[in-house]
């Protein structure tokens, strides 16, 4: 199709404040949505590193709860707990901070305030009918994005499955990025969110539903990640590095909102679930493969990713370049400490089956520059064990 007649379509429902510092705007935020009564969710490292202090002293004069015991990738269990305290403090306008946990379970109860019913029931995309509460999200790990996306995901431990509610209505109302607050991230954290920023950014960059603002925001993302990741991870203190992390991450989230992704964060829905495997470690491992099992599908792309990594693709047939890419991301992971593969975390291949039956049905698929059978995605996590 002539790209002359193409028509795309980019909103940006959040509004992002961003910088050194902004943590200040935080009052300034909650009188502007007209928050009275405020409800905080973090999770124990947040509150033992001493940032949710920070965040709660704004709001010194302002009636507000916390819950601050948030488990990686929140169940639904604990999501209903918290609608229950939200309703009983009467609570109009909800604040996550830390990881993708704290802030994906924020903008589950900020909806779950305002509609009917349970939250499993709305899993998928614009099942949710009504507008949450005003949401602030202030991240303090720079990988999830989710201060800027349109995705709340969460576990049901009890069905051994992770699942997503998504849709505009479920973006933050704010996202308030202050790198300061993810200076104290340890660097196995800072490695494994930092390359699952990067996969956001990749896979929106490579797949079919791309388009250009979503494009010229994936590059930015890509070039600041490769160009911080490895001093974010072994020089924690470094602001700079620190600032282009969290740029990067809150710019990819912006990218892939209107595209989705693509096959490696298809297969870590039934990683997550079952197996345990934390997401931005599980996209660490599967994006080369992933990469490699893509190239044919995209192969401009993918040069044009290597080269933004700095590998030099001059007089090499396409093929060729586009495989450098895949060397890049390699050299990245061993760079920063990423575990080599799956089995690490008790994934056997006698568990392929359940893994690509469980990916197969995702909308990630639909958009992959290659269209997957079962088989296609075995191979995959096999060669990522």
């Amino acid at each position: 199709m002539n790209s002359l007649n193409r028509v795309f379509e980019y909103e940006l429902p959040t509004e992002i404040c961003f910088g050194l510092k902004s943590l200040q705007k935080l009052p300034e935020k909650v009188e502007k949505y007209n928050g009275s009564r405020i409800f905080v969710i973090s999770d124990p490292g947040v509150k033992d590193a001493g940032i949710l202090e920070k965040v709660t002293d704004q709001l010194s004069n302002i009636p507000h709860e916390e819950f601050w015991d948030i488990e990686r990738e929140p169940d639904v269990k604990t999501i209903r707990k918290i609608q229950d305290k939200i309703n009983d403090f009467n609570a109009d306008l909800v604040i996550g901070v830390g990881g993708g946990s704290a802030q994906d379970a924020a903008k589950a109860v900020a909806i779950m305030a305002t509609n009917e019913g349970d939250i499993t029931e709305y899993a998928g995309l614009d099942k949710v009918p009504n507008a949450g509460l005003p949401t602030i999200c202030i991240p303090t790990t720079a990988g999830t994005g989710s201060e800027a996306t349109i995705w709340t995901v969460m576990s049901d431990k009890e069905n051994n499955k992770k699942f997503g509610v998504g849709g505009k209505l479920i973006a933050p109302t704010v996202a308030l990025c202050d790198p300061e607050l993810t200076v104290s991230l340890p660097a196995s954290i800072t490695a494994s969110t930092g390359v699952d920023a990067l996969t956001h950014a990749l896979e929106s960059f490579v797949n079919k539903a791309t388009q250009p603002i979503s494009e010229a925001l994936s590059r930015e993302s890509m070039r600041l990640i490769s160009k911080s990741l490895r001093q974010a991870v072994h020089q924690g203190d470094n602001i700079e590095a620190r600032y282009d992390m969290l740029l990067g991450s809150t710019i990819a989230a912006t990218a892939f909102n209107p595209t989705r992704l693509g096959l490696a964060h298809a297969l870590c829905m039934p990683l997550g679930g079952k197996f345990k495997v934390p997401h931005g470690t599980a996209n660490a491992i599967l994006l080369p493969q992933v990469m490699k099992y893509n190239l044919a599908g995209n192969a401009e792309r993918y040069k044009e990713i290597a080269e933004i990594f700095g590998e030099n693709t001059e007089n090499l047939p396409l093929h060729e370049a586009a495989e450098l890419s895949v060397k890049a991301i390699r050299k990245l992971n061993k760079d920063v400490g990423i575990p080599t593969g799956l089995s690490e975390f008790g994934v056997t291949e006698n568990d392929l089956d359940y893994i690509a039956e469980g990916a197969i049905g995702s909308d990630n698929v639909d958009v992959n520059p290659k269209k997957p059978i079962i088989e296609d995605l075995k191979q995959i996590v096999r060669n990522s064990l």
